[in-house]
């Protein structure tokens, strides 16, 4: 008995990893898109690229020359 319960609490703990870990071993998508390639995640920000251009600025930054 004491196998068994072992073993549920194992296959408990793989299934709230998530689906994406297994694959590519990326857990984080963009907060607009949800894409999951070119994201932005310093300082948490956690966009793709495409969408960090048109927020960026109503997020407070600045494009230099």
């Amino acid at each position: 008995m004491t196998n068994g319960s072992s073993i549920d609490s194992k296959s408990e703990a793989n299934d709230s990893i998530g689906a994406n870990s297994g694959r590519t071993g990326n857990q984080r998508v963009c907060r607009d898109t949800g894409r999951e390639q070119g994201l932005i995640g310093k300082y948490d920000i956690w966009l793709c690229r495409q969408s960090f251009r048109e927020m960026a600025r109503d997020m407070g930054f600045r494009k230099y020359d």
